[in-house]
């Protein structure tokens, strides 16, 4: 069975690990559009492609996906230009069809539930995608294309994906925030974040294994005030975390407090 030919517009985080993954299954990879010409030809010698930064991409081209920051990206589809055939697909999570111009007639999303970093290499034996087409046969294609790479496949609209993405942010953005704030309290204790890891690794398998409502420990689920109060006292160096201490322990309060009175 042929296999399609990919073409990329973005070459940052999303765009690059991608790129690199299809490229690693045997799938040709034609051309890499990109802003900044040193990332861009970077990604385009890795993958055996061409760089270029206009967005023109050649009638070969099956397949172009878009990975680039989301306030850029409808101004950027307007300007593709390729053949009819192609389908054009991007990688937000909070976008769906309605950014296409209305002159692609083949559209889709192709959103990887993943954070992506330069370098750390992702995993995507089972990494699930979220899929939306303009029609059947695009979206067969994507699905194949997703498939291909040993991802799982979900065929999802684009207002659950939004919150899907909105989902992400909570456990990974958020998340990353609370461990930079713990490690800059560490640091303050003599210790980096390393000796946090054995917590931070089983605190994590644990709401996964028995679910977060079931795993939630600490002080204000037990309403211990008394070290509550001693905890603002240690951040009195920081209005800033201590407004996150006060409102995430009153959050967590009023939630339990709110299970009990319903359960």
């Amino acid at each position: 069975m042929a296999r399609n030919i990919i073409s990329f517009a973005g070459a940052g985080r999303v765009a690059g690990a991608l790129c690199m993954e299809f490229y690693r299954t045997g799938i040709k990879i034609q051309k890499i559009v990109s802003e900044f010409e040193d990332d861009g030809r970077s990604l385009a010698n890795s993958c055996n492609a061409s760089w270029s930064s206009e967005l023109k991409f050649p009638d070969t081209t099956d397949i172009i996906i878009v990975a680039v920051p989301d306030h850029k990206l409808k101004e950027l589809l307007g300007d593709i230009e390729c053949h009819e055939s192609a389908v054009v697909a991007h990688t937000a999570g909070s976008y769906g069809l309605e950014v296409f111009p209305d002159r692609l007639k083949r559209t889709g999303v192709l959103y990887p539930l993943q954070t992506f970093s330069k370098e750390r290499k992702v995993v995507f034996s089972d990494l699930p995608f979220f899929i939306e087409a303009s029609d059947k046969d695009s979206s067969d294609i994507l699905k194949k294309l997703v498939e291909s790479i040993g991802g799982k496949v979900h065929f999802v609209d684009t207002e659950h994906r939004k919150m899907l993405h909105l989902a992400a942010v909570f456990v990974c953005n958020f998340i990353n925030h609370m461990l930079m704030a713990g490690n800059e309290v560490a640091l303050r204790a003599g210790f980096s974040l390393e000796v946090l890891k054995p917590l931070i690794a089983e605190t994590i398998s644990k709401a996964i294994d028995n679910g977060p409502v079931r795993s939630q420990t600490g002080p204000a689920i037990r309403n211990d005030f008394n070290t509550i109060e001693k905890h603002m006292e240690l951040l009195s160096f920081s209005p800033e975390l201590q407004k996150i201490y006060r409102e995430i322990t009153q959050s967590i309060i009023k939630h339990y407090k709110n299970e009990l009175m319903n359960g």
